[in-house]
């Protein structure tokens, strides 16, 4: 298993699509994607280093691998 950080926004989409299936990403608050993200089989980002802008990236990426 290959190991993921914040900067891995597609990879971390993809997984999260898989992860949840039947869940809108657009609905998801950042407070929960973040804790779905850092329980991600190898994730190894550290919590702190999140910001805004990441988890965007992450939500869009989420986005576009559910469409």
């Amino acid at each position: 298993m290959d190991e993921l950080d914040w900067s891995d926004a597609q990879e971390i989409g993809y997984r999260l699509a898989e992860a949840h299936p039947d869940v809108d990403p657009l609905a998801v608050r950042f407070t929960d994607l973040h804790a779905w993200v850092c329980a991600l089989e190898g994730f190894v980002g550290a919590p702190g280093d999140s910001n805004e802008g990441l988890l965007e990236a992450i939500q869009m990426a989420w986005l576009d691998e559910r469409d």
